[in-house]
């Protein structure tokens, strides 16, 4: 949702700041800002709009010269409020003495408002985060402590945050603390930082403190103290971070986008070497930690949110296939609103890139409330989700920078795949032939995936001639619907076309009439039972003069005079197809919107939105 940063050391602070969140800008890029304690003056620095309007701000010559070492900022995503610098972060006290940036959603900050401006406190901003502003300035003003201060008026919250706090009166501290949103304390030599998120302390220091919910870190030059918020001392592991500055480096490529779709052939290898050493090797768990009660399990429940929805709904037609189970999917913000019927039967697996979707983490604390068995699927192993969960399965997609999702879902399918595929053997429902086969055909993918990067400028070329329509319909049946959805999402997300992914054979009971010369069909023709079905559907369409284009695998009957455009993929299983027509369509929806001059790694009105909706209440 959004992004913070804090600096105490004895660097100048305004271009740590800067550097920290130019690497979290696909937490937010609404607004920016920068509060620093200069000779213990709150100087703040906000400009609606992207980091760069920001850093010619504090270029500018009016701007005067700036050098201390003390300082918090933040990049905006909006929720309460305009992108606006009014509603721009950071947010003041009205006596300037206090100064906060903040991560989340203040549920109750309504009524809270209405009671400080009944005391007399001034509002500037549309912003949930000005009632915690207030509030804590407030709560300083009866104890005259800070810590204090932050720990009375946060216990009067309600929702999620993550706050960076600096007092003009405690010049030597940032206090730093969290609940239901990730903050993270950086460990240096003589300087110390907060952040959101790793991407932003990369390269600064390699050793870092996770704080958990209802957790309060006192900071300053050579130490940092955890507390929690009865203001008790609270012992944390120092954890050590692997990543190398590269992640946050396009290395060459135009965008993030493009490189992380071309990092995908290396993560398939990674994902498979853990689990499937050899076609004919029993599956390994390898880094996850697996322990549900097979024999137990009577349906099965994944809860996901965005394109994790589209990688649950493809394990879902797998599974029931193979496991022989009902197997329901989610949208984690529908789960926590309605009466289900999970029990200590059920299977509950949450799907989470980041680890911090605040509604699918609601969604397993609800499940795991009526006794299910648990299991989670995460990129970020050292996130907020796998705190509710023993049970886990680590991608090791590695950071994604750009906003749109490309190889964590790769890799979200790869582990669905290999995952249903050890709870088959735990059951043995499927013939040990077949699985075996399947498992070839698993092994075969990175360098399937290779094979069709390779192909990229030929994709580029169609996307050229696609990028002049602005609508398009995806189609597709059977487990490849689950690849037209993620593929028009794609579209939509960074070239803002409109893009609607139907099954096939509902086409003709209404989205039929959208058809024309000006409306392209883009269809998923996968291998099976499917295909002389959707070759029909694509008649249909042709019959309507909408042009049409395809992804096909190489080796299918189709008639080629019948598309426009024709992207073929490599031959494998019907189950597998939907993996490799994935990534033709990344590269298709990443040309058009290159092709449109989008910016592609930030698209509008989107980032790593990890706080969603507001938990339900009673």
């Amino acid at each position: 949702m959004c992004g913070l940063i804090g600096y105490i050391g004895n660097n100048a602070v305004a271009p740590t700041l800067l550097s920290g969140l130019k690497s979290l800008e696909y937490r937010g890029y609404d607004s920016a800002g920068i509060a620093l304690n200069d000779n213990n003056e709150i100087d703040v620095f906000k400009a609606e709009g992207k980091l760069e309007n920001l850093r010619k701000l504090l270029e500018a010559p009016t701007c005067k010269r700036l050098a201390p070492r003390l300082g918090i900022g933040h990049i905006r995503w909006a929720t309460h409020g305009k992108a606006t610098t009014a509603n721009a972060h950071p947010h003041l006290s009205n006596d300037g003495r206090l100064v906060l940036v903040h991560n989340g959603i203040i549920e109750n900050y309504q009524e809270l408002r209405r009671m400080l401006e009944a005391e007399g406190f001034v509002f500037h901003s549309e912003t949930d985060t000005e009632t915690a502003v207030h509030l804590i300035d407030r709560e300083y003003k009866k104890r005259g402590s800070l810590e204090e201060a932050v720990i009375a008026g946060v216990k009067q919250l309600c929702g999620a945050f993550a706050f960076c706090i600096m007092h003009k009166d405690e010049p030597d501290k940032i206090i730093a603390v969290r609940q239901n949103a990730p903050l993270i304390i950086g460990l240096g030599q003589g300087e110390n930082f907060i952040a959101s998120d790793i991407p932003a302390i990369i390269g600064k220091t390699r050793n870092i403190i996770h704080l958990a919910d209802g957790e309060l870190a006192v900071v300053r030059r050579e130490s940092v103290e955890v507390k929690n918020l009865n203001g008790e001392n609270v012992i944390k592991p120092v954890e050590e971070i692997e990543f190398s500055p590269d992640v946050i480096s396009k290395l060459g490529y135009k965008h993030f986008m493009l490189k992380e779709i071309n990092e995908q052939p290396d993560i398939l290898r990674k994902c498979l070497a853990n689990h499937l050493p050899a076609p004919d090797a029993p599956i390994s768990v390898g880094d996850a930690t697996l322990n549900p009660d097979v024999e137990k399990i009577k349906n099965i429940c994944i809860i996901a949110c965005g394109t994790s929805l589209h990688a649950a709904m493809y394990a879902r037609t797998l599974w029931e296939e193979w496991l022989q189970l009902p197997v329901c999917v989610e949208a984690a913000s529908e789960y926590i609103y309605r009466r289900n019927l999970t029990d200590e039967n059920t299977l509950v697996i949450g799907i989470s890139q980041s680890g911090e979707t605040a509604d699918t983490i609601s969604a397993i604390r609800q499940a795991k409330e009526k006794g299910a068995q648990l299991l989670v699927l995460t990129n970020r192993p050292d996130s907020s989700i796998v705190r509710c969960c023993d049970n886990v399965v680590p991608l090791n997609a590695g950071i994604e920078v750009s906003v749109a999702a490309t190889k964590s879902y790769t890799a979200q399918l790869a582990a669905l795949y290999w995952l249903g595929l050890y709870l088959a053997e735990q059951k043995s429902s499927l013939d040990g032939r077949v699985l075996s086969e399947m498992k070839r055909d698993l092994l075969l993918l990175p360098a399937q995936t290779e094979e069709i990067l390779s192909h990229s400028a030929d994709i580029q070329k169609q996307a050229r001639k696609l990028c002049k329509f602005r609508s398009f319909v995806y189609m597709a049946r059977g487990i490849n619907l689950t690849c037209a959805l993620e593929g028009a999402l794609k579209l939509k997300e960074i070239s803002y076309i409109n893009a609607n992914a139907y099954a096939a054979g509902e086409l003709k009971h209404g989205p039929i009439a959208l058809l024309d010369e000006n409306m392209p069909v883009m269809a998923v023709l996968g291998p099976g039972a499917t295909l002389p079905k959707m070759i029909s559907n694509c008649m249909e369409a042709k019959a309507r003069n909408a042009p049409l284009a395809a992804v096909i695998s190489e080796k299918e009957a189709a008639a080629p005079e019948l598309f426009d455009y024709l992207i073929k993929v490599p031959q494998t299983n019907a189950s597998l197809f939907p993996i490799l027509a994935n990534i033709p369509l990344q590269l298709l929806a990443y040309y058009i919107a290159d092709a449109l001059g989008r910016e592609v790694d930030q698209p509008r009105n989107l980032a790593c939105l990890l706080y969603t909706s507001p938990s339900p209440r009673d």
